[in-house]
């Protein structure tokens, strides 16, 4: 059975207000491939590559808070949404999909981020 209310979202000026705040007691997690991250990263963000899930994904249910708010990004926000049903549906309560992902954090709050 799959996980069918809509994942929360966050946009990505609401993330820039947060991340300024710097609120050590929000996760953030990046699912991009190893290869993006070197071309774009926000500090910060703990990476978890979706291709290497069966190595991470056992450990990330041990080391992060369940009630902790839990942001989540990617490219574009269709692989963080993913993570974002698989922690819900593992008891994370407060969970959030970085709308547009990081390209839409380049485009619209640090044009110093590369694109790709």
């Amino acid at each position: 059975m799959f996980y069918t209310a809509p994942i929360p979202e966050i946009d990505v000026n609401e993330l820039a207000i947060r991340l300024a705040e710097s609120d050590e007691s929000i996760q953030l997690i990046d699912v991009r491939e190893r290869n993006e991250v070197a071309v774009a990263y926000i500090k910060g963000f703990k990476v978890f590559p979706l291709s290497e899930f069966e190595q991470w994904s056992e450990d990330i249910l041990i080391n992060l808070r369940k009630e902790a708010e839990t942001i989540v990004i990617c490219h574009h926000g269709m692989r963080s949404a993913q993570l974002c049903q698989w922690l819900t549906m593992r008891g994370f309560s407060h969970v959030k999909n970085v709308m547009g992902g990081i390209d839409a954090y380049s485009r619209l709050v640090d044009s110093t981020l590369n694109r790709y």
